[in-house]
């Protein structure tokens, strides 16, 4: 179920907690990648409040919305570059994005193999690919006040082996929002000091979001169904001629009398 997304801009662009969150996500995805000169940048679900870093040096921002989701004008003052596509039909080219952020777009759709596919497909063989879904071990997936409450939420694991299964290569991971889902003075205050210790132990199982950064697998696998025999049927087998120890037609002939 895809949240709305003037739930999703609220809670990012209007709350305290919100704007907390996007830049402990954003951060750490700056540790990935850390600029995108003259690349092109995708994002799919609601990523906006990740894409503002490449939007001065970037060859091209783009960010899908999907349709259950809704969509809005971003970044404002500047030219739109947001666009309502299906979840399983993405406006661009076989093999157009040099990097690509899905989040609140996997964790959510009612079609993920449909979702990794449209991935698989838009990234060029030498790009990137960054997942971010709620940790089920954290405490923001156990929160339906955040965004981070809702859908389907991934262990490590989960989201490694779900990703490889459509011919992604896992090959760095990380995690955020090591703070509590609350908008409490002190946590707010030891937001970023908890954020920085986070990211020195394991965030595997403390971090309200796992990210997990791909690669695709070229050429890919062939993921449709085989039919295989044990043995070649032959149709027409035995007409052009009686098969070994096969009786013959036992009707008399004209030189036959019957009995």
């Amino acid at each position: 179920m895809h949240l709305d997304v003037h739930d999703l801009r609220n809670f990012y662009y209007r709350t305290r907690l919100g704007r907390a969150a996007q830049k402990a996500v954003r951060d750490q995805m700056l540790r990935f990648w850390p600029r995108a000169e003259g690349e092109t940048v995708a994002g799919f679900g609601f990523a906006v409040p990740l894409m503002r870093p490449y939007l001065d040096h970037a060859r091209r921002v783009v960010v899908l919305m999907p349709g259950p989701q809704g969509v809005m004008r971003w970044p404002p003052g500047r030219p739109n570059v947001v666009t309502l596509c299906e979840e399983t039909l993405w406006p661009l080219r076989d093999e157009q994005a040099d990097k690509l952020v899905v989040m609140h777009g996997l964790e959510v759709s009612e079609n993920a193999a449909g979702v990794l596919g449209e991935a698989y497909r838009v990234l060029k063989p030498e790009g990137r690919a960054l997942f971010i879904v709620p940790n089920r071990a954290g405490l923001w997936s156990r929160n339906d006040l955040t965004p981070f409450g809702f859908g389907r939420p991934f262990s490590l694991g989960q989201l490694e082996a779900q990703i490889a299964s459509h011919d992604f290569k896992p090959c760095n991971h990380a995690a955020a929002l090591f703070q509590p889902p609350s908008e409490r003075p002190f946590w707010m205050r030891a937001g970023g000091l908890l954020e920085r210790a986070g990211r020195n132990i394991t965030g595997r199982f403390a971090g309200g979001v796992l990210m997990v950064e791909a690669t695709k697998q070229v050429p890919a696998r062939f993921n449709g169904s085989r039919v295989s025999a044990r043995r070649p049927l032959r149709m027409l087998e035995g007409i052009g001629a009686p098969a070994p120890g096969r009786a013959r037609d036992s009707a008399p002939g004209p030189s036959q009398s019957r009995p």
